[in-house]
């Protein structure tokens, strides 16, 4: 039997699942005439740029409208007819085919949550029909460096029941050796944090939000920046774990009257430039997302030029994952990394040219995953797949979470010597 009948795409199928959030999503495997299997179920976001690729939903009253089962017919209806024969080892025209298929610029006509699913099973399928880990086979020989983890372990904004305005607040372990000094310092800094913030704040404090992280009863950005540092001195960090932001500004942002609501204050964008500075001057902060509304781009131009020597300026609801936006931000100079969220973009194909545009421009790359997340464990081989040396992937708590860093500590065993952290 030939290699390209091995790879053929036999069969596609899609059903529907539960995400995290209890929200219903999408899952597709892809079966390939070797009986090589691959599938993928797609995460979803709370807080979505409005650039963001559409992903279907059902409508209507049953699940909240939440139903995926129009995005389960796209996959089963539209697309597996003409993917059935194609060779799965080509992603780029299998990608291609599906947004062909789609034939709108946002993929709103099939889903990008469908046309998702199926572009990253069908890589999956073809790792598996080769025999070799995911991430070589999209990275190749080259793939080997983990990347420091972003952990959001104070959750805000639209993740979570407080009034904290700005949505995470994370700790860096990055001054270690390899990925495992550095997941498991980050497991003791949370750890102390809970006992923290259950001794300060009471039991309802150490609740968590959609991704792992607490959830305690703060108002303002400096209460939750001073309990993580108190943590981090506690385990004898200082130094060594770091802090960052994502502040989902387009949550807090009142487009009417061109405001932001945080800290129960009022701030234009020139005053919430100074109140991001003064964090900056306090706190050992070494990366902030989206400081701005996402379509504020001379803000964040301006914010870049005054802080990139300090901090890593990220786009998520700015970038969204496109390269038509993405190019927007390096022509103007307005931020320093892309951060990679492939359900932002619909497929693995386009992901990577983001990705890639991001690099040759001189941007650093974070991989993410979603608030609404599923215990498929991609992102892990994404990231080393493209040396990045960065990953969000949420608190160390909750299994959608954990399957991703523990994904990436046997990826790191796998790797051996070849292994190396990104710190």
């Amino acid at each position: 039997m030939s290699l390209s009948k091995d790879f053929s795409i036999k069969d596609v199928t899609a059903r529907q699942i539960i995400d995290s959030r209890g929200n219903p999503t999408i899952e597709v495997e892809v079966i390939l005439s070797s009986g090589a299997r691959g599938s993928f179920s797609v995460p979803a976001g709370a807080s979505k740029g409005k650039h963001e690729a559409v992903e279907l939903r059902d409508g209507g009253k049953y699940l909240k409208g939440k139903g995926v089962l129009k995005a389960v017919r796209s996959v089963l209806d539209y697309i597996r007819p003409y993917l059935l024969g194609k060779n799965a080892l080509d992603q780029a025209d299998i990608d291609k085919t599906l947004v062909e298929l789609d034939g709108t610029p946002n993929k709103s006509f099939l889903g990008a949550n469908a046309i998702l699913g199926v572009s990253v099973a069908t890589a999956k399928a073809a790792a598996n029909g080769l025999g070799i880990p995911l991430y070589r086979y999209i990275g190749g020989v080259n793939a080997r460096v983990l990347p420091v983890p972003f952990m959001n372990v104070i959750n805000g904004g639209a993740h979570a029941g407080n009034e904290l305005a700005i949505q995470e607040f994370m700790i860096v372990p990055k001054e270690f050796d390899t990925f495992r000094e550095a997941l498991f310092a980050g497991v003791e800094v949370y750890m102390e944090l809970r006992e923290i913030l259950r001794s300060k704040l009471g039991r309802s404090s150490v609740n968590v939000g959609d991704e792992g992280g607490f959830a305690p009863p703060l108002k303002r950005s400096e209460e939750a920046l001073n309990y993580l540092l108190n943590a981090i001195d506690e385990v004898g960090y200082s130094g060594k774990v770091f802090l960052a932001l994502d502040c989902a500004a387009s949550e807090f942002y009142d487009e009417k009257e061109k405001i932001y609501r945080i800290d129960g204050r009022i701030l234009s964008p020139e005053e919430l430039m100074e109140y991001y500075s003064e964090l900056l001057s306090k706190y050992p902060i070494i990366s902030v997302e989206d400081p701005f509304f996402e379509d504020d781009w001379e803000s964040l131009k301006e914010f870049t030029s005054r802080f990139k020597d300090k901090v890593q300026v990220v786009g998520d609801d700015y970038f969204v994952t496109n390269v038509n936006r993405l190019r927007v931000g390096i022509e103007m100079g307005a931020g320093t990394a892309l951060l990679l969220k492939i359900n932002q973009i619909g497929t693995l194909t386009e992901a990577l040219e983001a990705a890639n545009m991001a690099f040759r421009s001189g941007y650093r790359v974070m991989v993410s995953h979603r608030s609404g997340e599923t215990t498929d464990d991609f992102i892990a081989d994404l990231s080393v797949s493209l040396n990045t040396g960065q990953i969000k992937a949420g608190a160390p708590a909750r299994g959608e979470r954990i399957s991703k860093y523990n994904r990436l500590l046997r990826i790191e065993e796998e790797l051996g010597s070849q292994a190396v952290f990104a710190r």
